[in-house]
């Protein structure tokens, strides 16, 4: 994969997570992975990753965030 292909992924990333947050739609990220599958299978598996891995990040944080809570 392409250094390039990372970056727009990346950023796309980045972007939706922001429209997930302010809209509250969890599966906004499937619509644009969908889009972006139309013209790019390579773009649209680079995104998926990107995004899964900030969701998977996000839950871990907020794990460990309310197992620090509990043990103050």
């Amino acid at each position: 994969m392409s250094a390039s292909t990372e970056k727009i992924a990346s950023k796309l990333a980045d972007e939706t997570l922001v429209v997930m947050d302010q809209t509250g739609d969890e599966r906004f990220y499937m619509k644009v992975a969908q889009t972006i599958g139309a013209a790019s299978q390579t773009l649209e598996e680079a995104y998926l990753t990107e995004i899964r891995v900030r969701m998977a990040g996000r839950k871990a944080m907020a794990m460990i965030q309310a197992a620090k809570k509990q043990a103050e």
